[in-house]
């Protein structure tokens, strides 16, 4: 996809989000950061601007419908439409807790909601107040970054030794489900939906022990961003092609 377009990329003021944000703009492409700080989400867009990227910010807290709603008319107002949204914000759990309150046997479903607010509700929220932006472009597409940790096959294996995770996990399953449901509602609109798996990234979500770099989890995200107006949809990928279900 040669074209330049718009993109929205949300939580793109740091880690893969902002990785997905500066290889979009050393495309040729217009990049806005979607922050809930407004002040971090310009402070990272003035240094891809400073790399020579088109990339600007807008407060958006994806929990937060009315900042959602406000972000919307925004890029309304300033671009007329938006041809490519990057659902990237997500969290692994509350924030003060750790991965205890996440295990089965002694469940927080207070902590449990609230990662789903962000993984999941937020991600519906967005998708829903962008969509009228997005049905004005001439090859809209939607991406959403999920994670491999959410796969059926993989949770159902008893010899996996990822964190036993009650609310990031099923989050990231409930994600990849999210992004059918809109594939198979939104293809006789031509909207390509698509979910990737960064892999195992190093940021702030894991305390930074990842075995990948921001910039190589980005590049799932990227390539669905820009594919051709006929490119796919309905699917989940990484790097190295279809992830399992």
């Amino acid at each position: 996809m040669n074209d330049p377009m718009i993109a929205l990329v949300t939580g793109g003021n740091k880690g893969i989000g902002r990785e997905i944000a500066a290889q979009l703009a050393a495309l040729g492409h217009t990049v806005v950061i979607g922050a809930r700080s407004l002040e971090r989400g310009e402070a990272t867009a003035a240094e891809l601007r400073a790399a020579g990227g088109d990339v600007t910010a807008v407060a958006l807290d994806v929990t937060d419908t009315a900042s959602v709603v406000a972000a919307a008319h925004s890029i309304q107002t300033r671009f007329g439409h938006l041809d490519a949204l990057v659902n990237n914000a997500g969290i692994s759990h509350q924030p003060g807790a750790d991965f205890s309150g996440q295990m089965p046997r002694s469940a927080d479903v207070d902590h449990i909601r609230f990662v789903f607010e962000t993984n999941v509700f937020g991600v519906i929220t967005v998708t829903s107040a962008f969509l009228p932006l997005l049905r004005l472009s001439s090859a809209p597409r939607i991406v959403n970054v999920s994670s491999s940790a959410g796969s059926l096959a993989s949770i159902s294996d008893f010899d996996n030794t990822d964190p036993i995770a009650l609310g990031y996990v099923p989050s990231k399953t409930a994600l990849t489900a999210v992004t059918m449901m809109y594939a198979r509602d939104l293809v006789h609109e031509h909207i390509l939906v698509n979910a990737v798996c960064p892999g195992f990234v190093a940021t702030d979500l894991n305390n930074h022990h990842g075995v990948r770099t921001p910039a190589e989890g980005a590049a799932s995200a990227v390539r669905m961003a820009t594919i051709e107006a006929d490119g796919p949809t309905g699917t989940f990928t990484d790097d190295h092609g279809p992830v399992a279900w």
